[in-house]
């Protein structure tokens, strides 16, 4: 019976929060969606932490459509040379640097890491919206990667990101299918959890910017369907997703 009204409970807090995010991007009129709604104009300053191959390709996409982005790593030679061959909207500096210089911060780092970038960045990430693309693998990361998956990956990088406005995202599809996502005809959909309505709204029309049709699955505590081996990961329509959703839990 307790388990049933704890369900009851986290379906109503998910219905509270998809509602909200779906008014706050018709309406575009509270601050974080004014944001969105400025990205369309190239307005919209995007700080990555983590450089590699899906938070490179996406800062590349991201400053094709318009937005300025600054990458930042553990090689800043590196992100130096990935600024200079995509033009005058990217930049590189230190992981502080990205975090003070973006309305948004994407972090895309290996899970291990993820405790240190949270204690590094604490005083710059409270209260700002985070997309978070890190998955935990046990054979790479180690312990903190099994007390992640039995948390369940979006409330444990709550946890480690204490204050930002989470948005768990990109993690189930593979970073070699995201540049061609913007060429299709028929928009593929990106399954994402997160518990602020507006932040959910900003990070939406960041994934509608590189190709993809977001999909709210739920809070973060349905963020441990969105790493590799879930029915989630890979690549679904918009309608696959809410089915497989609706036969989880």
């Amino acid at each position: 019976m307790k388990a049933n009204d704890a369900m009851k409970q986290n379906r109503r807090g998910f219905l509270k929060v998809a509602g909200a995010a779906a008014a706050t991007i018709a309406l575009g009129g509270l601050p974080f969606a004014a944001r969105a709604a400025s990205a369309a104009a190239g307005k919209m300053k995007i700080g990555i932490v983590g450089s590699g191959r899906v938070g490179g390709t996406l800062g590349g996409l991201w400053v094709k459509a318009g937005h300025e982005v600054m990458f930042s790593s553990l090689d800043l030679e590196h992100d130096k040379a990935l600024a200079a061959s995509l033009g005058p909207r990217a930049r590189a500096g230190t992981p502080r640097q990205a975090a003070a210089f973006g309305d948004v911060l994407l972090i895309s780092v290996p899970y291990g890491a993820l405790p240190q970038v949270g204690r590094d960045l604490a005083d710059l990430i409270k209260g700002k919206v985070v997309i978070d693309t890190c998955n935990p693998f046990p054979s790479r990361d180690g312990e903190i990667a099994t007390w992640a998956r039995e948390k369940g990956a979006g409330l444990a990088s709550a946890e480690l990101l204490p204050g930002a406005r989470l948005v768990r995202a990109f993690n189930a599809v593979g970073s070699a299918r995201l540049p061609e996502a913007a060429q299709r005809q028929e928009r593929a959909g990106m399954p994402i959890a997160g518990d602020d309505a507006k932040a959910i709204a900003v990070a939406s029309g960041l994934i509608r910017d590189v190709g993809y049709e977001p999909v709210l699955i739920g809070p973060l505590a349905m963020g441990k369907y969105l790493i590799p081996g879930t029915p989630l990961a890979g690549e679904h329509t918009p309608e696959q997703i809410r089915k497989i959703v609706a036969t989880l839990n």
